[in-house]
């Protein structure tokens, strides 16, 4: 046996009771929904945040790397700081 009921059976019972409870029930739905309104909006904010900071760190990468002329050895800059460290001693 199921315990969902329908929404038509709920305005059903709605309808049954006095005026003044029904804008008690009326009140106390629209209070739930705000605050999941606002709920979802600070969710909202920190995801546009989040995606604002990648945004610009990704720009930045992409200034650096159209900053960067010609090809760049690792291997071969890591020998030559080698060498003078060891020209240094």
């Amino acid at each position: 046996m199921s315990n969902n009921i329908t929404l038509e059976q709920v305005e059903q019972q709605v309808t049954q009771l006095p005026l003044h409870e029904q804008l008690k029930l009326m009140a106390h739905i629209s209070e739930r929904l705000s605050v999941l309104t606002l709920l979802e909006t600070a969710e909202e904010r920190q995801r546009r945040e989040h995606v604002a900071q990648v945004e610009s760190f990704l720009k930045m990468c992409d200034e650096m790397a159209a900053e960067s002329v010609g090809e760049v050895d690792s291997a071969e800059e890591i020998r030559q700081i080698r060498e003078e460290r060891m020209a240094r001693l």
